[in-house]
């Protein structure tokens, strides 16, 4: 009898919880907008963040509330922002493709090193220790926090330097935020003539810590028949809305610090 009571006691309270559950999943009930889960299937899945949001979810159902613009997920690309316009039934203009570089050259024996860095593994932690093993305070310190950061595999480190493979790359930012010296820059993919060099000190000091630094010399800005060349802080920079990409400039620098893509 007593274990006839006990089954009969905790099915009693068994159905007792079972309806106040069933009470509190209709009284609580909140309404999801199916969009949201249409939306969050066109974006990159990565959970990056660039967006400003905490991850994909949470940036769906902004864009569903007004409160996100429909194209601000640079890695659904073209086509995602393009499906999330549709469903939000607005127009959406997803703009020139962006591609994240590397404004650099100080691989393995270009550029000096200061000590042989044997420590954690990470550009962060490196460069908080007297400046970090490379000489030139602008370098790609190579250690990956960058890599470590993409989702896509876009990034491999190769000679002491990040590469980025533009073809992965979906221009979520991740890896502009992980670098704690700024080397890398979110550029749009036409802007294929890039000056990989930003050492604003004077040429003799960054040409002794960086046989590829610019010199801030000018004969790109000579060179180049489109005044899309300027050079400032001791480095040249080039203007994209006047670059024709006919490749003058780097053929000219000295340095070879510019690269055409």
């Amino acid at each position: 009898m007593t274990i006839l009571y006990a089954g009969l006691l905790l099915g009693a309270i068994g159905l007792i919880f079972g309806g106040v559950l069933s009470f509190a999943s209709k009284k609580f009930h909140v309404e999801v907008d199916e969009r949201v889960a249409q939306v969050r299937e066109c974006l990159g899945g990565a959970n990056c963040g660039a967006c400003g949001y905490a991850g994909c979810d949470a940036f769906a159902a902004a864009v569903v509330e007004g409160k996100a613009p429909v194209n601000g997920c640079a890695p659904a690309g073209e086509k995602g922002i393009k499906a999330i316009a549709a469903i939000m039934g607005q127009e959406a203009d997803a703009g020139e493709r962006l591609v994240a570089r590397v404004l650099c050259q100080g691989e393995n024996g270009i550029v000096k090193e200061r000590y042989v860095y044997d420590g954690y593994q990470s550009c962060a932690s490196a460069a908080g220790l007297a400046g970090g093993p490379k000489d030139c305070r602008f370098a790609c310190l190579g250690l990956g926090d960058c890599m470590d950061k993409c989702a896509f595999g876009a990034i491999t480190m190769q000679d002491g330097i990040a590469h980025i493979d533009p073809s992965k790359c979906t221009a979520c930012g991740a890896c502009v935020k992980a670098c704690p010296r700024s080397v890398i820059r979110l550029l749009p993919v036409s802007q294929s003539v890039i000056v990989r060099c930003r050492n604003s000190d004077v040429a003799r000091t960054a040409r002794a810590v960086c046989m590829d630094a610019c010199i801030g010399c000018g004969r790109c800005k000579k060179e180049c028949q489109y005044d899309a060349i300027v050079v400032e802080n001791g480095f040249a920079r080039i203007i994209p809305e006047k670059c024709t990409r006919c490749g003058s400039c780097a053929a000219v620098c000295p340095c070879k610090c510019i690269t055409v893509e």
